[in-house]
């Protein structure tokens, strides 16, 4: 059955990790577009004032409260959804939390929590969504992965780890849904570094203040992949050309990357005399100050020319470059006659 999604003005969609980072670019800029949105955190503080602030200029939002590392929590959502819009036809799994230390530093119990959240998360956020859009007739489940699914770096071992295993994750989804023919979009959008408080929430197991490396870009230009990914079927997008770049060059060169990274990735990854904001540090087992930005002195970029291009339907893209190079062959042709 083929897949056809909603304008996004005309859908309802569900946000995980919404109050924070990525997932709060991703709210506000939905219901910019005329979406409906249920944006789900831990945070119920931050929930209320974010649905207070979107609401009184015209927003379409409702919140709800859960941890989606709690499959029945989770299963509360889609009820909730139902409940306040009807159901939704966008699933957003965002939310993730994360350790910097080496793999014997962070205590496997933090391990296992960063799995429960990142991958967990997602997987009940996936088949709730699956079930769901399957009785409503289609719809998209976007995941939100990392680079770092692509290409591991030191320090952050769990948080790789689980990235990896949700490009897994998703690759099997879309087979199977696939498969058996369900009209349901599954797409894994995969930032690079992007300047949300993710450093300072993270726990922290090295001697100085974390950061993410350079190249930076601002969460809009997450938020615009995954709103894209909702209202056009794509298998991947990069937020971020950096990151693009990066996994490029990991899978040509691992080997390569790997004495990059070991040369150069613990100091790119800390900013000595820079924490950031200490109410915001260490959401691990508990939610903090959230907010769309982090406290420390960065640069990010606001755009990325890399998900552009990854916008435009491979078949247009193949054609411009088939043109172009019969243009370039042409002209080289003439100036050789």
């Amino acid at each position: 059955m083929p897949i056809k999604l909603k304008s996004l003005r005309d859908q309802v969609i569900v946000v995980t990790g919404a109050t924070s980072g990525n997932g709060l670019a991703i709210v506000e800029q939905a219901v910019r577009a005329g979406a409906a949105v249920l944006a789900v955190a831990r945070n119920e503080e931050a929930l209320n004032a974010m649905r207070e602030r979107l609401a009184a200029a015209g927003g379409r939002i409702a919140v709800c409260v859960a941890d989606v590392s709690d499959m029945a929590a989770v299963e509360r959502v889609a009820a909730f959804a139902t409940e306040a819009f009807g159901g939704f036809d966008s699933w957003v799994n965002n939310a993730g939390i994360g350790t910097y230390g080496t793999l014997d530093q962070v205590p496997v119990a933090d391990h296992r929590r960063v799995f429960d959240v990142n991958y967990f998360g997602a997987l009940h956020g996936s088949l709730v969504a699956a079930r769901h859009l399957r009785v409503r007739g289609g719809g998209a489940i976007v995941n939100v992965g990392s680079i770092l699914g692509d290409r591991s770096i030191l320090q952050q071992g769990p948080y790789c780890a689980t990235k990896h295993a949700v490009q897994a994750l998703t690759d099997t989804l879309r087979m199977e849904l696939e498969h058996e023919g369900a009209p349901i979009s599954v797409t894994l959008v995969k930032p690079g570094a992007i300047d949300t408080p993710f450093p300072e929430h993270a726990r922290n197991f090295m001697d100085q203040p974390p950061r993410l490396p350079p190249p930076l870009y601002a969460p809009s230009v997450v938020a615009d992949a995954v709103l894209f990914a909702c209202a056009h079927p794509r298998r991947t997008l990069y937020a971020g050309g950096g990151g693009l770049v990066s996994a490029m060059l990991a899978q040509a060169a691992p080997r390569m990357t790997d004495f990059i990274m070991e040369a150069i990735g613990t100091g790119a990854q800390q900013k000595p005399g820079d924490p950031g904001d200490p109410a915001r540090r260490d959401n691990l087992y508990e939610p903090r100050v959230d907010a769309l930005r982090g406290s420390q002195d960065v640069h990010a970029r606001n755009s990325s020319i890399a998900l552009q291009v990854q916008k435009v339907p491979s078949a247009v893209l193949l054609g411009a470059l088939g043109l172009g190079g019969a243009l370039l062959s042409l002209g080289i042709w003439k100036r050789a006659r």
